[in-house]
């Protein structure tokens, strides 16, 4: 049942209708319903987070089938991981710390099925006045560099360097996220980022 109410949650906007009472419910009281099963309460406050896990899955999925599969793993990750939450850890750290390692499984799971696909361009704007213009171009080659070598860097050093330089999170939070220790997380980001440098001159793109 609660697959089918994430998708329709998800994808199109129903909490509308009922928007003006459940914004005077706080969200420690929508987070205690859905940690006791209630699912109507974990939609709610899968709505209220769908920008940022969306966002977050777009910096990892190649095709926008991949990140509606990717975010509904998510999601279901979230739901069956409620009973272990702890009420004494801010509740959105929680989600997050969820979503990324879920991205980082993904990474792993997929990485060689993957290789021959397109990057979702998570700064594309459907609604964009000049769709062909000069700056949507290059915008978009600069993302599709990105993407090229972001796709060189082994799953770990992929996850570091996206968390620290696409969504500049600082050292200590990405830590705190990926559950590796602030060391760990410093040398990843320095090796991973030496390696991109070499990757851009074998690509002649390094003066």
């Amino acid at each position: 049942m609660i697959g089918s109410l994430l998708l329709i949650m998800f994808f199109f906007d129903t909490s509308r209708a009922t928007r003006k009472v459940e914004t005077e419910i706080p969200e420690s009281e929508w987070v205690a319903r859905a940690v006791s099963g209630d699912e109507d309460a974990f939609v709610h406050l899968a709505a209220s987070y769908r920008p940022r896990l969306w966002s977050t899955a777009s910096r990892f999925a190649r095709s926008r089938p991949e990140l509606e599969d990717l975010v509904q793993d998510l999601l279901l990750k979230l739901w069956r991981g409620l009973p272990g939450y702890r009420s004494d850890a801010p509740f959105d750290h929680w989600v997050m710390t969820v979503a990324v390692r879920g991205c980082y499984d993904f990474l792993r799971s997929n990485r060689r099925r993957r290789e021959s696909e397109s990057l979702v361009d998570p700064t594309d704007r459907c609604n964009d006045p000049d769709p062909s213009g000069d700056r949507v171009r290059s915008r978009r080659e600069a993302w599709e560099t990105v993407s090229l070598l972001l796709e060189r860097l082994e799953a770990r050093d992929r996850l570091v360097i996206t968390l620290l330089d696409l969504e500049e999170r600082g050292v200590r939070e990405t830590a705190a996220l990926t559950g590796w220790s602030e060391s760990n997380v410093k040398v990843r980001a320095h090796r991973a980022r030496k390696k991109m440098r070499e990757f851009l001159t074998e690509l002649g793109l390094e003066s």
